[in-house]
């Protein structure tokens, strides 16, 4: 299985999929698997096709933004764990983080153990943050 497989795994099981619109725990519009509406956007529901279609093209951003901000070699877990965390937060979290700079630096022990800081939404710390944090660093974790 290649990493973008893994994460698409891990992404849908937190994300799951609604066909129609709905505000997610940041109260940012949402459809399909995770895919935010833009503002300027109508909210309107979409097919599984449609869903299916956002959700691989958003993989592919957070796959793109994984590939240009880290400069170490991955395992095919590290990058997936590492695509899921953007797919979720965005690919700006991931260039300032902390994360990213022990990475970066071959610390992969202290990037791992960054992945539970993000566990916020709205300022609030969200269980089901945590719970995806957690799978993610022990994905990042796991040879």
């Amino acid at each position: 299985m290649t990493a973008l497989e893994i994460a698409g795994r891990i992404v849908r099981q937190f994300e799951g999929c609604c066909l129609a619109p709905y505000e997610d725990v940041a109260g940012r519009w949402t459809v399909g698997v995770g895919h935010l509406i833009p503002p300027d956007q109508a909210i309107q529901d979409v097919t599984q096709e449609e869903a299916d279609s956002l959700f691989f093209y958003d993989l592919s951003l957070a796959d793109d933004c994984v590939t240009q901000a880290v400069t170490v070699t991955l395992t095919d877990n590290q990058r997936a764990a590492l695509i899921s965390f953007v797919f979720n937060l965005g690919c700006a979290s991931l260039k300032k983080s902390t994360l990213l700079r022990k990475l970066n630096a071959g610390d992969t022990v202290g990037a791992c153990q960054e992945f539970k800081k993000w566990d916020n939404a709205g300022g609030k710390p969200v269980g089901g943050l945590l719970r995806r944090r957690t799978a993610e660093a022990a994905l990042f974790a796991k040879p």
